[in-house]
């Protein structure tokens, strides 16, 4: 097999990974570019093959080279596709990214996928000149596949830290401190916390010797700020319910039914996302309570639906649109450096915060 490396002067071919497994081109073909319509025999025999002649692949980046920069952006995220268009934060997030590219006529490629493999197939066959990542789940994932495409990327909340990354991030522990302490000198000393998740595919409530452990930083660290937060004002954090969500509506509103089912139910929610919070807005109204008559709520990111919600959502902002203009010319004006950039939030008070009930 050696020397049909060694000893063919020309690189290897599609074609030549075709004969050698047995099979058409266009089986080979669909390998790489449709592996799921490949029996998985077939598909596993010409991967062998094709390591074995030392053949990676299609490569995109041979058409990049020859074609020089293609003035597009990849967007990536493991979420499913529908993500870019029903989260309200990627919603304001792309438009942010939009306007940056716009201003240059860039373009814009949207990767996603619902397994590994077409994960990488996407990562790897995107004609685009870098990357910006969507780190909400599977972050180090998104790293890994992006680093072996040679191209520039951004990471949008890191799950783990990494020097040698260019992110742009909030200082989530700051925005934190500010919801808990809003809520607490508000007179507030019952408390429940909606999370962002901890670890992949996880949900439910979390043990106080899991606090630190969450693989996310934004987390790890609005956990960290609540709870110290809410320590200067007295309250035992230990005795706080923490429910970890996917930050969707079917496991908030799962948590918000195990903390109302717990005993004496909490004065006061602090969720780490506004989709979060306005579902626990809507999940109390449906049950005959009033926000924030009878429970207060604090969200964290700033989307524009929160002040259209009934209450408005009292908010830790962040500066949404100007990350995803920052993250496009990133990539847009890559000069081989790493950019490590940590914008400022602010809290905004709406009508979903407000002393708790008398006698609570």
């Amino acid at each position: 097999m050696a020397s049909l490396v060694t000893g063919n002067p020309r690189p290897v071919r599609l074609a030549d990974i075709a004969k050698a497994a047995g099979v058409s081109h266009g089986t080979a073909s669909n390998v790489f570019s449709r592996p799921e319509i490949v029996r998985e025999e077939v598909r596993e025999r010409v991967k062998a093959m094709a390591e074995a002649m030392g053949y990676a692949g299609p490569d995109p980046k041979g058409r990049l080279l020859r074609a020089g920069k293609v003035n597009a952006i990849g967007v990536a995220t493991t979420e499913p596709l529908s993500y870019f268009f029903d989260d309200p934060f990627a919603r304001v997030m792309m438009a942010g990214i939009s306007e940056a590219c716009d201003a240059t006529g860039a373009g814009i490629a949207l990767v996603s996928a619902g397994n590994d493999e077409k994960l990488a197939w996407n990562i790897q066959s995107a004609l685009v000149d870098g990357f910006i990542l969507f780190c909400i789940e599977g972050g180090p994932r998104l790293v890994e596949l992006t680093r072996e495409r040679k191209l520039p990327f951004v990471a949008l909340e890191l799950g783990v830290e990494d020097d040698t990354i260019s992110t742009i991030r909030i200082d989530n522990a700051a925005g934190a401190r500010m919801a808990a302490r809003h809520l607490a000198e508000l007179g507030h000393r019952r408390y429940a916390v909606l999370t962002l998740p901890f670890v992949d595919d996880s949900s439910g409530l979390v043990s106080p010797d899991r606090f630190g452990t969450a693989i996310y930083t934004a987390t790890r660290n609005r956990l960290a700020g609540y709870f110290d937060e809410l320590s200067r004002f007295g309250v035992d954090t230990a005795k706080v319910p923490v429910y970890e969500t996917g930050n969707d509506a079917a496991t908030t509103r799962a948590g918000l039914e195990t903390i109302f089912a717990m005993g004496e139910p909490p004065t006061a929610i602090l969720a780490m996302s506004d989709r979060m919070a306005m579902v626990a807005i809507e999940w109390l109204t449906e049950r005959g309570m009033k926000v924030p008559g009878d429970v207060s709520i604090v969200g964290f990111d700033g989307v524009p639906d929160g002040a259209l919600c009934d209450p408005p959502l009292t908010t830790v902002a962040q500066p949404i649109i100007e990350i995803g203009r920052r993250a496009a010319r990133m990539i847009l004006d890559f000069d081989g450096a790493v950019r490590r950039e940590t914008l400022d939030v602010e809290l905004i008070v709406r009508a979903s915060s407000g002393p708790p009930p008398a006698g609570s």
